[in-house]
């Protein structure tokens, strides 16, 4: 029969779980909501108006693309000299009723290169920009001037766009969902939650993976400083919390996050298929950086060995590796692969199916592309997480 202190002591324990649970909430909440009112605490300084807001750009010495989105918010009706509760409430409010401006005409100036783009019906602009001077040879991150000339009320802003430097011998593209981080794919409701409930710690990434972009972003010789660029199927709502999960991590940012929009409306209320948005953004990055070969990789739980595959098919020889990280057991899914494999491996490209960062570092340190320091780390990084 338990003793009473044991059932007192199981009681206490049970009533502490409801009282953790409500804890953890509310710090992530918090969390949440400071993340998300972060675009209201910039330029505006609660006075409201028209601003812009930018997304990292890239390019090359030649041409640049710039994204953003011009917004025009209300201001505080209140004035604070310190953040608070209700400071916070007041800038989340204002964030969700903000709005896109649409038709608005964007003054953008890199340098001593000028140009003007218009908004869509959305507020979005797209700038595609021929650089007319030129740019410092090794600099990697140049300063972008943004001004709304079409409202009276506008507040400039400043931007960067990575342009790779002349040492660069190979660009990396990266999904991010269940490449990177642990997201669910395979489970939209898993995916979501995690994609907005979690919060962004190490917890949510793979084991190693931090220390393997780090590898391949040094190279052989350690300072390379190759190109990351990352694709997503998530919406551009989530770029801020996906900044903060390659900061905290310690990921190479690289120059940007390919995010998309998901086109939902009450008709059709599902976010559209991303191998279009995924394969549009790899093949024009084949066509920017055309003197450069690449590395891709996936996951193996949606469509990215089928997708990479035919981006090799398109252009051969262009593509090194296809990087496969291992989600699922499901022997016919990695006969497909093998499959894929075979395929790709006529056009002069290696596609791995691994298990673990370790296996991709391998398989990397023997074909050049990370350094026996860099491959050591990600054996090190996974080890340590595996067994946190």
């Amino acid at each position: 029969m338990p003793h009473a202190s044991d059932t007192a002591s199981e009681t206490a324990r049970a009533g502490s779980l409801p009282r953790l649970f409500v804890t953890k909430l509310v710090h992530f909440t918090k969390k949440l909501v400071r993340l998300f009112i972060r675009p209201m605490r910039g330029g505006d300084k609660g006075e409201g108006g028209v601003i812009v807001h930018p997304y990292r750009g890239y390019g090359s010495h030649t041409e640049a693309f710039i994204m953003g989105r011009v917004f025009r918010q209300p201001g505080r009706l209140m004035k604070w000299e310190k953040g608070g509760t209700a400071r916070d409430l007041v800038d989340v409010t204002r964030r969700l009723v903000r709005h896109g401006v649409r038709d608005a005409r964007v003054d953008i100036r890199l340098g001593a290169t000028h140009a003007t783009v218009t908004t869509d019906r959305d507020g979005y602009f797209h700038a595609h920009i021929d650089i007319t001077h030129t740019l410092p040879a090794e600099a990697t991150w140049h300063s972008v001037k943004l001004q709304v000339v079409s409202e009276d009320d506008a507040i400039s802003t400043e931007t960067e766009i990575y342009i790779p430097p002349a040492s660069t011998d190979l660009i990396v593209i990266s999904d991010i969902d269940d490449t990177v981080m642990y997201t669910g794919v395979a489970n939209k409701l898993k995916m979501l939650y995690r994609l907005f409930m979690e919060k962004a710690d190490q917890r949510t990434a793979f084991p190693g993976v931090a220390a393997l972009y780090r590898a391949l972003y040094g190279g052989a010789e350690g300072n390379r400083k190759r190109p990351m660029l990352y694709v997503s199927r998530g919406p551009w709502s989530i770029y801020e919390v996906l900044e903060m999960f390659f900061n905290m991590n310690r990921i190479p940012v690289g120059p940007i996050l390919f995010l998309r929009e998901w086109g939902m409306t009450l008709k059709r209320p599902w976010p559209r298929k991303a191998e279009d948005h995924k394969s549009d953004v790899i093949c024009n990055m084949l066509s920017l950086y055309d003197t450069l070969p690449f590395i891709l990789i996936g996951d193996s739980g949606q469509r990215d060995p089928e997708v990479y595959t035919e981006i090799v098919k398109m252009h051969p020889d262009r593509v090194r590796a296809i990087y496969i990280r291992k989600v699922d057991d499901d022997p016919e899914r990695d006969a497909a692969i093998e499959a894929l494999a075979n395929e790709v491996r006529h056009a002069g490209c290696e596609l791995i199916l691994a298990r673990d960062s370790v296996s991709i570092a391998e398989h990397a340190l023997a074909k050049g592309y990370i350094s026996e320091e860099g491959c050591e780390a990600v054996r090190e990084d996974t080890h340590r997480q595996q067994q946190q």
